[in-house]
This record gives structure tokens, C-alpha cells and sequence, in this order.
């Protein structure tokens, strides 16, 4: 067969060369061992959490080597595709520290617009270079085209596929249809030229030449040496309309682009011996590959099952409404995608999650397991090592959008606030209280009078008589310029008058000799004035609550009592 005709047939409009294409692509003039990395998704929805995994290896692999990280956005399929996907996904990856050197970025206006030499970066832009390396392969005898009548098409579009799966019929007429589909490798010019007279669409498939008894050996930058099946399956490469299906468009960008590792979910596994046969059908130098392993969860039953778009925690958007801040986020992934992160974490504290020498070899070959428990943990570190400016900041604009009550009462006496915040904060413990911003309002509440209730709830085991005593007390000696020495003495003096040990060592020794100790006397205070069994430090929390307040509350408790 004259395959030279025979992709003129196909692609008369297709005047330019892969030689041509190739000049508009030159090699990337990089550091040796810099990497080229991409995010390439599909603007179908949100943010999946898992995504967030290969961006940020992407990213990570690409700005350590002094490499290039680059956004390209697959949206060939058009039925799929999202409204405002494209540009929500940029908007949310950025938050979470992923940013692009190059490729689909927003422009001032909030629209996509390229940014770098070796675009477009939406594949849909892209669609004359497939074709030129489709007709190159037809010119080959590597690929051939598969009619399909209107009347087929048709009939095709009405199957009920849910029913075709029930239906174990239909398996059998599957094979049936793949070997005539074998069978359609064998046309004539005639019977093409009949075809593109009468109209009838055509998608083109690669002309496979693997056999499935056959072994490709690998090796995969995550699971390592492995072994799959040559491809045997003549998979499509253009659509009836002339859009290229995800093998054949990555295959193409990744040359041109210059893309040294492709970074994805091990789902891809099950594709790699195509991509592996198209590489080299294109004279392509194959990137290297990382499947990554699947993001779990623990069911109600606790079985482990992949995290789906349905599980909290799956939306990146969700995360902003729960109250996490993204460097949180941004860290607990690592700990997922590195074992080591932890242990380097606690010997560089002060470092950001971005001066981690990331390392490939410390990625887990089996599924990486979510927990929100761990991630709050996270969490609270991060947050107890900002300062109080930062975290007034970032709570309040978390507020502003999620809790105006509180909003309005954090930024009406900003210094205030941030007084609040500061107590516990800095030195080699700090204060853990807040994990995500939707416990700043527990947290904080009792120092704002619109939020703050009286609560008498006092443990059973101490009478009413000794708490009102101590309250009492404590109100007679109150000097709000008091130093916390002072102030504290001041404390054991009614631990000493009512029976409650002053000092915690002799109530240790002996604990039946007391009613209590002066810890239980400071609880008694601290529930009168905050409300809680734990708050910030009790001393500072009345330094800026002020002396009529905390006069105020205690006298309000001793009269419920």
C-alpha cells in the first residue's frame, strides 16, 4: 500500500512537517540534571487532594535541580470539561505553594494566556501538531484510519452502556468486534477513498505491533523494576473529530516540551506498555515515569479504600472553609510523600517544607494513607509557630468570610487581638490550641464579653462552700498591678486558709492530708473568669481582661453558687 497517499487522503490539509514542528521546540538549555517537570489536568472540577500529590513532587523535583515546573491543561475532551475549571485549579494550586515557571497561567484580567516558548498550554489550541504527527505515522505504516458509517455511529450512540456491561452476551460480541476491528487493518485506497465521499468519520489507530506473551521490562522512579506485557491493542490515537486521545497528545507535548518526568497516579500503570510503544513509533526519547501510590482512607467498617471525590478532605476547596491554613496543608503532604520529612522537620524547625531535600527514593510504593487526625496535628505545630500578628491576620480573614459574629469583634481593637494571641506564643513549647481557624472563636471567646457565659461547672467532688470561699477571697486581694509572683502568692494564701495544699510536692507526699491543692484553687478562679477547665495562662488572660471584668465575673459566679 502506498501509505504516502494514503495519509494525504487522511490529512490533506496537513502541509507542515515534524521537522518544522520540531524547529519551534528546541532543546531546553538547562543545568545538567535539572528536570522538567509538568501538571497537566483535565478542568473537569475541583481540586482532588490527590492532585495536590504529583504538583507538588512536580514542583518540588523541578525547583531543586534548577529545573522547570510547567502547567499544561489537557481539556480535549470537551464534554468533560468544567466551566471556570481551568482557572479555579490555578487559583487553588497557588494557594497550596504550586507555582508554574510557565505554561497556562492567569492574566491580570483573571483569563488563561500563555507564558513561556514552548505553548500552547491547552492541548485543545495544539491540535495541527497531532496531526502532523499523525500523517507522519500513516507515511509509516504505523497507524491507519477505522471508519465508522452515520448509521453505525448512530447505533453506537444508543447502546445503553450500563446494560452492555450487565450483559454477558455483549462480552462475547466484543471480541467478536475486536477481531473484525483486526480485520479492518486489511483496506484498500479504494475503499478509503469511498469513505471520505461519502463523508463517514474515521478515528485513527495505531497499527500495534506488541505481543501480549512478551515482556517490557521497566523502570519505574517509585514501585522500581517492573515487568508488563508488550501492547497489542491498536488503540485510537485521533478521535472522529480529529482530537487526540490522552496517549497520543501526551506522547507529542512531552517531546516538544521538553518534559524529563512524568509524574502520575499509578492508575496510569495499566496504560505505560502504550505510551511505551508510541514513544518509540515517534523516534521519542522516553521521559522517566513515577506512578505514585493512591491516596487512601479508613472506611466506617476499617477497611482502607481510596480517597473519591465524594470524601471529605477529597475538594481542596473544602479546606479553606474548614479553617486550614494552606501551609499546614502543604506540610502534611509532605509528610505523606517523604517518611523522612518528620525527623528532618524536628531537627530544622524554623526551616519551611520547602527547604526539605526532597528525595523519590523515600516515596511509599503502597497507598499513602489520609487522616485528618494527623493532619490537625500538623496543624496546631504550624500555627503555634506563627506569630501573634500572623495569626490575627490570617484568622481574620478567614472570619471575614466564614464568621462575620466573629470578625467583627476580632478587628474592632486589633491590638487587643493580637494580645490575645500572643499569650503562649514563642519559646521551645508554645501553645497548641488552635489546629484550624474554626477554633479561634472556642478559643478566644471568653475574652470577648459578647461571647462569654457563666458556667458553674465545677467538678462534684469539691464543695460549693470552698469555691465561693475562694472566689471571695481572691476578690478582697486582687491588685490588677500585681506582678505574676504576687499574684500567685497571693493564690496559695487561700489555698493555705481553706485546707488545700500550697505546695504541689508536700500534696504529692501526702494527698489525703488536704481538701486539695492550690491548682484545684486556680481552677475554681479560672472557671469563674473564663468559663473553662483550660485556657491560655491565667495571669496574662486577666492582664488584659482588666480589673472590672475580672472583679465582674467572679462576683457573678459567687452569686450563682
Amino acid at each position: 500500500m502506498d501509505y504516502n497517499y494514503l495519509a494525504e487522503l487522511l490529512f490533506p490539509h496537513i502541509k507542515e512537517t515534524t521537522e518544522e514542528i520540531e524547529a519551534k521546540y528546541p532543546p531546553r538549555q538547562l543545568p545538567e540534571g535539572a528536570k522538567v517537570t509538568r501538571f497537566a489536568p483535565s478542568p473537569t472540577g475541583f481540586v482532588h487532594f490527590g492532585g495536590l500529590f504529583p504538583s507538588t513532587v512536580g514542583e518540588r523535583l523541578a525547583h531543586q535541580s534548577g529545573g522547570v515546573f510547567f502547567l499544561r491543561i489537557e481539556d480535549t475532551d470537551a464534554k468533560r470539561e468544567v466551566e471556570g475549571a481551568a482557572e479555579g485549579l490555578i487559583k487553588t494550586l497557588a494557594k497550596y505553594g504550586v507555582h508554574f515557571d510557565e505554561g497556562a497561567i492567569l492574566d491580570e484580567n483573571g483569563n488563561i494566556s500563555d507564558h513561556g516558548a514552548y505553548g500552547p498550554y491547552k492541548q485543545s489550541l495544539r491540535g495541527h501538531i497531532y496531526q502532523v504527527y499523525a500523517k507522519k505515522l500513516v507515511c509509516e505504516g504505523k497507524a491507519y484510519p477505522c471508519f465508522t458509517t452515520e448509521e453505525e455511529l448512530s447505533e453506537l450512540q444508543a447502546t445503553n452502556k450500563k446494560e452492555e456491561i450487565k450483559n454477558t452476551d455483549w462480552l462475547a460480541e466484543a471480541e467478536a468486534k475486536r477481531a473484525e476491528m483486526l480485520a479492518r487493518r486489511n483496506f484498500t485506497i479504494e475503499e478509503v477513498e469511498e469513505h471520505l465521499k461519502n463523508g463517514h468519520p474515521f478515528v485513527l489507530r495505531i497499527l500495534a505491533n506488541g505481543d501480549p506473551d512478551k515482556k517490557v521490562k521497566f523502570t519505574d522512579l517509585v514501585k522500581g523494576n517492573i515487568e508488563i506485557p508488550e501492547n497489542d491493542e491498536d488503540f485510537v490515537l485521533l478521535k472522529s473529530d480529529g482530537i487526540p486521545t490522552y496517549h497520543f497528545a501526551h506522547a507529542v507535548d512531552d517531546h516538544l516540551m521538553g518534559t524529563t518526568h512524568v509524574i502520575r497516579g499509578e492508575e496510569w500503570l495499566p496504560s505505560l506498555a502504550k505510551h511505551i510503544q508510541l514513544f518509540s513509533y515517534l523516534g521519542f526519547k522516553l521521559p522517566k515515569y513515577m506512578h505514585i501510590a493512591q491516596i487512601m482512607r479508613i472506611d466506617e467498617n476499617g477497611n482502607k479504600k481510596k480517597l473519591s471525590k465524594r470524601d471529605m478532605g477529597a475538594n481542596m476547596d473544602d479546606y479553606t472553609s474548614m479553617g486550614y491554613c494552606p501551609e499546614a496543608v502543604c506540610e502534611y503532604v509532605m509528610t505523606l510523600l517523604n517518611s523522612n520529612y518528620e525527623e528532618w522537620h524536628s531537627q530544622n524547625a524554623d526551616k519551611p517544607y520547602t527547604s526539605f531535600p526532597f528525595n523519590i527514593k523515600k516515596m511509599s510504593t503502597s497507598g499513602c494513607l489520609f487522616d485528618f487526625a494527623k493532619l490537625n496535628d500538623v496543624s496546631k505545630n504550624v500555627i503555634s509557630k506563627m506569630s501573634a500578628e500572623k495569626v490575627y491576620e490570617l484568622s481574620s480573614e478567614w472570619a471575614k468570610d466564614f464568621d462575620k459574629e466573629l470578625y467583627c469583634e476580632l478587628v474592632a481593637n486589633p491590638e487587643y487581638t493580637k494580645s490575645i494571641f500572643a499569650i503562649g506564643r514563642g519559646g521551645k513549647k508554645p501553645r497548641k490550641d488552635i489546629a484550624v481557624w474554626t477554633d479561634v472563636k472556642g478559643y478566644v471567646d471568653f475574652f470577648y464579653d459578647k461571647f462569654f457565659t457563666i458556667k458553674d461547672e465545677y467538678p462534684e467532688n469539691f464543695s460549693k462552700q470552698d469555691i465561693k470561699l475562694t472566689l471571695e477571697e481572691f476578690v478582697k486581694t486582687f491588685d490588677i498591678n500585681d506582678d505574676m509572683n504576687t499574684w500567685f502568692e497571693k493564690i496559695r494564701d487561700i489555698a493555705d486558709m481553706l485546707g488545700f495544699a500550697s505546695d504541689m510536692k508536700l500534696y504529692k507526699q501526702n494527698p489525703d492530708a488536704y481538701k486539695g491543692s492550690v491548682s484545684d484553687i486556680s481552677m475554681f478562679i479560672r472557671i469563674a473568669i473564663t468559663g473553662k477547665m483550660n485556657a491560655p495562662d491565667m495571669y496574662t488572660s486577666m492582664q488584659i481582661l482588666g480589673y472590672d471584668r475580672v472583679i465582674n465575673r467572679i462576683n457573678a459566679m459567687i452569686s450563682t453558687l
